[in-house]
């Protein structure tokens, strides 16, 4: 029962009351019940106007409302950047300031450029939508949106394909291939239950970084938040595509995940390879990724990963690599000349450990071999291999509730075969090293700030390049 129709109620036995007992009560009995029904009457239009107030309302929402099954969530990045140089930089690249470029000398060396500068003070800015929609309560139909514009401190020093790699916090990106501020569908997908513990993704643009190589340290909204620090360098040769993942939860110490995605990314112009009917779903360049997810206890995750990647050529040059790892560069036929599709393997170790409610511990083993054959003879020429490493700590609720403070320590590229083949990233045969500091600090509940400094050595591989310093602050908004 209600307030109103409690007052209601007792309002109707006062009246009563009054109407059958009032001639046999004594009058200061009789008008004590009058007040009564006066204060009952002027609560019960107080009561009664709410009420009429609460249903125009209602009917109201429920007029305008956006969806009875769909959910708004985003996410908001503001990104202001700067850095410098204890002196000139060496970046292998076939053109000043294009990361996209590389070639090789008459001596078949690649193309050098020297950055004799330090570069600008970039503000960028990067933002999700998220449109979560459920028929069932239980399945999911994702549609993310993006729009930014903004580029890193660490493009400014990169290599030919080393774009979004060293120095660059994750969500210092555009939202698209533009760069301007378009807007751009960056996931579409569909997640549906198979019984208990099976749950099934199909769609045409897969997050496949929403399924593998996850790490609670690593997470580049609260933890280690560089492109090189949260995730693996040598894994995956795309970011989103089309296809499936199926996600088998055996127990709660152990899951097992397999994922097949063809490239359909929205940073790439043109037909994405599973739109393209000459290359299809299994013609260019895609992935098949398994995991297995281990938890021996409630603070330590083991994660181990294994990748099978077909590498399609720039349809230009015919390299291989840039955004398509294990390549961590560019690659050739070690003379210039055109490449043909490459399958490349990688294999992952990947955990997060939490001995006290304060300290972290996170780390990652990446291995990656990568067949390069002749687009021009067809000759098997060689393969690439590399490894590379990641070790750090993480201090939770530092300072305040939901705060965090993460070190981070990154061998991204370490070559250990096939170093003639790249025609960028090789470098002078140093071994490229980083430092990262971030501190996420919470404002509320919606908005936080993050200040990260990046310490770069032997950048791009050269053993001969001085130390590169960027710092970049972070405002990010939830809601």
């Amino acid at each position: 029962m209600t307030r109103f129709e409690f007052a209601a109620g007792l309002n109707a036995c006062l009246d009563v009351i009054a109407a059958t007992l009032g001639a046999g009560l004594p009058e200061e009995d009789l008008l004590t019940l009058l007040r009564l029904q006066e204060d009952f009457a002027a609560e019960l239009a107080t009561l009664g106007g709410r009420v009429e107030q609460l249903e125009a309302d209602t009917a109201q929402l429920r007029a305008q409302q956006f969806s009875t099954v769909t959910k708004l969530r985003g996410q908001a990045f503001f990104n202001l950047g700067t850095g410098f140089a204890n002196g000139s930089v060496l970046a292998e690249r076939a053109i000043p300031g294009n990361l996209f470029a590389a070639g090789r000398d008459g001596a078949n060396a690649p193309l050098t450029q020297s950055i004799d500068r330090n570069p600008g003070t970039p503000f960028g800015s990067v933002t999700w939508l998220n449109l979560d929609t459920s028929f069932t309560g239980s399945d999911r139909l994702k549609l993310q949106l993006t729009a930014g514009s903004g580029s890193g401190i660490g493009n400014f020093f990169g290599s030919a394909g080393l774009i979004n790699t060293f120095g660059v916090p994750f969500a210092f990106q555009g939202g698209g291939v533009t760069g301007d501020y378009s807007v751009f569908i960056r996931e579409l997908s569909y997640a549906f239950p198979l019984g208990n513990n099976v749950t099934v993704d199909i769609g045409p643009r897969i997050n496949w970084y929403g399924y593998f190589d996850q790490n609670r340290y690593t997470f580049f909204v609260t933890g280690a938040n560089s492109f090189n620090s949260s995730g693996s360098t040598l894994v995956n040769s795309l970011d989103r595509g089309a296809g499936g993942i199926v996600v088998w939860d055996v127990a709660d110490w152990l899951d097992l995940r397999v994922g097949y995605l063809a490239e359909n990314n929205e940073f790439l112009p043109g037909l994405r390879t599973a739109s393209d009917p000459a290359r299809g779903l299994f013609g260019g360049t895609n992935t098949l990724t398994g995991q297995i997810g281990l938890r021996p206890f409630n603070n330590l995750n083991l994660r181990f990963l294994y990748t099978r990647s077909n590498i399609e050529p720039a349809p230009v040059t015919g390299f291989i690599g840039g955004a398509f790892q294990p390549i961590y560069g560019l690659a050739d036929d070690g003379s210039g000349g055109r490449l043909t599709n490459a399958p490349a393997d990688t294999f992952v170790a990947n955990f997060d450990w939490t001995p006290a409610n304060w300290l972290g511990l996170f780390g990652r083993y990446s291995y990656g071999s990568t067949q390069l054959t002749s687009a021009t003879t067809g000759t098997r020429l060689g393969d690439v291999n590399a490894q590379a490493f990641q070790f750090g700590l993480a201090f939770p609720n530092l300072f305040k509730e939901g705060a965090q403070a993460t070190l981070s320590y990154v061998i991204p590229f370490d070559v250990t075969g096939g170093r003639e083949f790249l025609i960028s990233g090789g470098g002078d045969g140093g071994t490229q090293q980083e430092l990262e500091f971030s501190y996420r600090y919470p404002l509320n509940r919606n908005i936080a700030l993050m200040p990260s400094v990046y310490w770069i050595m032997n950048a791009n591989n050269f053993g001969s390049n001085p130390d590169i310093f960027i710092f970049n602050l972070q405002t990010q908004f939830s809601f």
